[in-house]
């Protein structure tokens, strides 16, 4: 057993004899200290120096303050506080009240809290809930204030400055009614014109910083500011100034370089492959590239050893494109995939986009860099009316590469051969798909229809030879269809564009990046920008499917390995792009979107994901400006309350960070974006006007 103390017996001396630090009992400390030190630290009165009456006695020419008078902001500010505390809000009917906390929250944004409430809604009533009168009278009515608030700060210092020099009385008033006769503050009228008002206050986000590693030269600008970048010409011209590039680069002639380059090659088209999940799309180009020699033998008799020993061997021929363990062991596309092969005139960059709804970011960010589609539908029966008429991705596939700027279709009625080659079913389909296709905006002249079979190569790489099919269809097949496509107009005399869809650490110094080239051209040894910080860097190399190139022109599909800039400082889906012809970076621009089928409509305030290229970025609507005719354009309401179903508007985005973007009108191809939200997408749009940063 534990020993125990008897507590009210005990003597406490002996209890902690030999303890100095027991909390309660003094300690007698028996070294001393020296005079100096009990000197300086020591409180002492008779030295006199914490006594008031000797700080007074040295210090007798003190001025006290005048205490009269409050100062005039105080008195404002009190007022203000006061207002508001007792002031009553009118009595309104419900119109007239919405109407004027509408207007009482607009020129809050503007003025923020300094203005009291009771001010606020006088004004708003006298001029009838008028924004921009509103405004005026507010903010002239400051300006009144701050200038004779400086007036009166000038007859003061007058005041002191003659009192210094030891003038007379009657002096003093001569000086303050001269200076007031000849040095009276201009007083400057303030005008809120229409459509310039900048209403709220944009917060300047904080300066990117750059890498340790950078050297001076690739010091980021200062972007924030207002007087650094601005949509004028003349400003973009300054801050070309502030980056230095070759002499080569600055006088390039992309036409003729590109003739000298390009002249003796095939033309180069990017391919992507869209339609419903288990469609066959990756079944269908694997096949297709076996038949024409793309793939060998061998690793097709490979393929087909390891589908068959895990039960898929129908899948053999989507494992050219489904390279990862994940697709091969869950049969469906999550990725998009890509290839080159080569037809009679062209050389084909095929992208093989997933089908499954939960892929669709992928499938976008492989439309963007494509320029024609294949668009392959499922015959089989029930399943093609479960991809198109039952919420499937066949709409929504179609619909999105075309709002991306995909004019040109190629439509493969696939799996035909399972209802034994029928005409009837080949008819019903491209019926139904030539109704909405034209609504999606297509025109006929530039869609195909080619019935074929994946899986047995049917009117794939040759022409048909199946009887049953043979003897109603006499059209081309999917190669010559592929082969047929226009090649758009590429934008090589435009300034440099490129967009990163992936980062990656090269063999060599530097990083990699892949992407596609929107306009312009690039050559090795070029400097471009990176992104919305604009940090510069040095193209050290340039690859096309693994060879070497010294020029890439727009529309290639290239990797540019980095020098002089860390890895870090870029992410996917930001830009590179020429130094003497910046992209514009901002938070907040303008565009007309296009509603789609949606069950909840679009307010002011709506949360959204915008895809742009490989970008996707949180956003949110913030301003509805007005809804239009998509036919017509012509104005329909202003200040919508709501956007419904195939809805056309004006709005504006807001993004929380800084994006490069581009108008519609100056660059198509980096003018489109969509917004999607919660997984589905609900509309498309062009960018009208980017506000500046």
């Amino acid at each position: 057993m534990s020993r125990h103390r008897i507590v009210r017996t005990m003597d406490y001396n002996d209890e902690y004899d030999g303890y100095d630090d027991v909390y309660g009992h003094s300690v007698d400390d028996d070294s001393c200290i020296s005079p100096t030190d009990a000197q300086q630290w020591l409180y002492d009165r008779a030295r006199g120096q914490q006594s008031m009456s000797s700080f007074i006695r040295n210090n007798n020419d003190i001025a006290e303050e005048e205490v009269g008078e409050v100062e005039e902001e105080e008195k404002a500010y009190e007022k203000l506080r006061r207002d508001s505390e007792n002031f009553q809000m009118p009595v309104l009917n419900e119109i007239e009240q919405a109407r004027l906390t509408s207007c009482m929250d607009e020129v809050r944004s503007v003025v923020g809290d300094t203005i009291s409430e009771r001010r606020l809604v006088e004004t708003c009533l006298k001029f009838g809930y008028d924004i921009n009168k509103v405004l005026d009278e507010i903010l002239n009515d400051e300006c009144d204030r701050k200038a004779k608030r400086l007036q009166t700060e000038d007859l003061t210092n007058t005041t002191v400055a003659v009192n210094n020099k030891g003038i007379g009385p009657t002096k003093i008033v001569k000086s303050i009614t001269t200076a007031a006769t000849t040095t009276t503050t201009p007083i400057v009228k303030v005008t809120a014109a229409p459509g310039e008002v900048k209403r709220g206050f944009e917060i300047n986000s904080p300066n990117l910083q750059s890498s340790p590693v950078v050297s001076g030269r690739n010091t980021p600008i200062d972007i924030s500011s207002d007087d650094c970048f601005r949509k004028t010409a003349d400003t973009a011209n300054a801050v070309v100034n502030l980056f230095k590039v070759s002499k080569e680069q600055s006088q390039r002639d992309a036409k003729q370089l590109y003739n000298k380059e390009r002249a003796d090659q095939k033309h180069h088209l990017n391919l992507i492959v869209i339609g419903h999940v288990d469609a066959g799309k990756s079944t269908l180009m694997g096949h297709l590239l076996y038949d024409t020699g793309n793939v060998s033998q061998r690793v097709m008799h490979k393929y087909e050893q390891e589908s068959k020993k895990m039960g898929k061997q129908s899948f053999m021929y989507a494992w050219v494109l489904d390279e990862t363990g994940e697709e091969r062991a869950r049969g469906i596309t999550m990725d998009v995939g890509n290839f080159r092969f080569e037809t009679e005139t062209k050389s084909i960059a095929l992208i093989d986009a997933p089908g499954h709804k939960d892929f669709i970011p992928n499938m976008i960010s492989g439309a963007t860099q494509a320029d024609t589609a294949l668009l392959v539908i499922d015959a089989t029966r029930g399943e093609f009316e479960s991809g198109f008429e039952l919420g499937g991705q066949t709409r929504e596939h179609a619909l999105l590469v075309r709002s991306l700027g995909i004019q040109q279709l190629g439509v493969i009625i696939n799996k035909l051969d399972t209802v034994s080659w029928s005409k009837e079913r080949f008819d019903e389909i491209v019926q139904k798909l030539r109704t909405f296709l034209k609504q999606a905006g297509y025109r006929e002249t530039d869609v195909t229809y080619i019935p074929c079979s994946g899986l047995t190569g049917e009117n794939l790489a040759g022409p048909a030879s199946d009887p049953s099919l043979t003897s109603w269809y006499k059209g081309p097949h999917v190669l010559a269809v592929i082969d047929n496509f226009k090649i758009p107009e590429r934008s090589i005399d435009r300034p440099f564009r490129m967009s990163v869809s992936d980062i990656f650490k090269g063999t060599g110094a530097g990083f990699c990046i892949s992407g596609r080239v929107e306009t312009g051209v690039l050559v090795v040894n070029d400097k471009v920008l990176m992104g919305a910080s604009r940090e510069q860097a040095h193209v050290k190399s340039l690859l096309i499917d693994e060879s070497p190139q010294n020029t890439v022109f727009a529309g290639d599909q290239v990797s540019v390995t980095l020098s002089g800039i860390d890895m870090n400082t870029i992410t996917v889906g930001s830009f590179i792009y020429d130094p003497q012809h910046p992209m514009p970076v901002t938070t907040r621009f303008q565009a007309r979107i296009l509603v789609f089928n949606i069950k909840v409509p679009i307010t002011k305030g709506h949360p959204v994901l915008l895809h742009h290229q490989s970008l996707i970025e949180p956003a949110v609507i913030s301003k509805l400006i007005a809804q239009i005719n998509k036919s017509t354009g012509e104005m329909t309401k202003i200040k919508p309350r709501c956007l419904g179903n195939h809805s056309c508007a004006v709005v504006e985005l807001k993004i929380s960070r800084p994006i490069c973007i581009e108008n519609y009108v100056d660059f198509k191809e980096l003018g489109r974006f969509m917004l999607r939200v919660a997984g589905v997408t609900v509309a498309a749009g062009m960018v009208t006007l980017i506000y500046d940063k």
